[in-house]
């Protein structure tokens, strides 16, 4: 295993930030009065078009009218959105010169108000100027945001609680995104029950992003062995490494996942199991929306970017697409094998959460062992069976490669660095998985 150089210039500190949370069933139904207390006048609700016809909408649209609360609703946004998709979202949010924003939906829909908020409120800047380096600028954000109150309806991105908005930028088919601690929500109102309503599919595939997060998270590089050191703290970045407080939340996700993914999915009336799923996706989202995320992220982004024709089930979309909980999970075996050579007792201790029986397993064999636990847990799950089931080939992986190169801000949070070679050989391993 190459050994990572001591610059003697890693962090010293770790920074924890996260949004208020609000948990309950029925709790939308405040949502009113909390933008009465913030003295809000003109309101930006935004969801996407299938949402806008369903309860968790209807709920939020209820408590507005109910406090008398003057809103324009943008329904216009795009499940995995682009570049383009986020600049006509800002467009809307510079005309209708907000104070506070409300975004009801997945990751797409809070994702897409995070960005609609920050660039509305820096209307100068350039679009790339907030987006990741080495694709965007990547520089800090120093201008204040209005107040954005974000209510998940699935059990996936945790996006209530990070500073990160993720995209589509269609010009070089890869996602990227923006990272700042600055544009996460002031408050995230998770109301169990607007899981309800989710199609097995999408709780299955929602439920993988909370997976990997944990998983990524917990076994991301140290804090203190992330280089370099920020010469000023407003430099830190939102992803820092693993740190003892992301930890925690890390594998009280994964606990939760292990008891009731699987009865989420199979069983749409198990209440107890949804409930508990989203609130997995929160905590979850404490852990790795400070921790970070490593290469199944990493990877994910050109397997999302360049889908061909795929369109999964119960997903209610005119275009082709890669949902992103699916594109993270299907390089999860290989990822795992490869990093578990750097803590594999780290490794060990998430397959033993995950259902692996350890008491006679060689510490070396961690990667294998938790490889093999995540494949059964897939298969149990009727999960396409890798790459090549979605549309892609070995003749793909030079493009896969070369769309994750320019993810450092997750890749470099591998705890085990990796060559273009090594990257091949993951994306070619999960070409199949069973």
């Amino acid at each position: 295993v190459p050994e990572r150089p001591t610059l003697g210039n890693t962090d010293y500190a770790f920074e924890m930030a996260i949004s208020n949370i609000r948990y309950g069933k029925g709790v939308t139904k405040e949502i009113g009065m909390d933008l009465q207390n913030l003295g809000a006048r003109r309101v930006c609700l935004m969801t996407d078009k299938n949402l806008s016809q369903l309860p968790p909408v209807n709920a939020v649209l209820d408590s507005l009218a109910k406090c008398g609360i003057n809103f324009q609703m943008y329904d216009n946004v795009r499940v995995e959105p682009t570049d383009q998709s986020f600049l006509d979202a800002i467009k809307f949010a510079k005309n209708g010169e907000f104070d506070a924003y409300v975004a009801v939906g997945g990751g797409s829909v809070i994702d897409t108000c995070k960005a609609a908020n920050l660039y509305a409120s820096s209307p100068t800047s350039d679009f790339l100027d907030y987006v990741n380096a080495p694709i965007g600028k990547g520089k800090p954000v120093s201008v204040p945001l209005k107040p954005l109150i974000a209510v998940p309806t699935t059990s996936g991105t945790g996006s209530e609680t990070t500073g990160v908005a993720i995209f589509d930028f269609k010009e070089l088919k890869v996602k990227t995104g923006i990272a700042s601690r600055a544009i996460k929500p002031t408050l995230g109102i998770v109301d169990p029950l607007h899981t309800l309503s989710m199609p097995e599919r999408i709780v299955a595939n929602s439920g993988f992003d909370v997976l990997c997060h944990a998983l990524e998270s917990y076994t991301a590089l140290p804090y203190n062995m992330r280089s370099p050191c920020p010469s000023n703290p407003i430099n830190r970045p939102a992803y820092q490494g693993s740190n003892p407080i992301s930890d925690v939340w890390a594998l009280h996700a994964l606990r939760i996942v292990a008891k009731y993914l699987k009865r989420a999915i199979r069983n749409p009336e198990d209440h107890e199991a949804r409930a508990n799923m989203h609130l997995a996706s929160a905590f979850a989202g404490i852990g790795f929306g400070n921790a970070g995320v490593h290469l199944c992220h990493g990877m994910s982004y050109p397997i999302s970017g360049l889908v061909k024709t795929y369109k999964p089930k119960d997903y209610n979309v005119d275009h082709s697409l890669v949902p992103h909980g699916l594109s993270v999970v299907l390089t999860s075996p290989a990822v795992f094998a490869f990093t578990a050579q750097i803590h594999p007792e780290r490794h060990l201790e998430a397959a033993e959460i995950l259902g692996a029986d350890i008491r006679t397993a060689r510490i070396k064999d961690a990667g294998f062992i938790l490889a093999d636990t995540l494949r059964k847990f897939l298969f149990d799950l009727n999960v396409d069976d890798g790459l090549a089931a979605i549309g892609y080939s070995k003749a793909d992986i030079p493009a896969l490669v070369k769309g994750t190169l320019p993810q450092e801000r997750v890749t470099k949070l591998s705890p085990r660095p990796q060559t273009e070679e090594d990257l091949s050989a993951l994306f070619e391993a999960s070409m199949k998985l069973y």
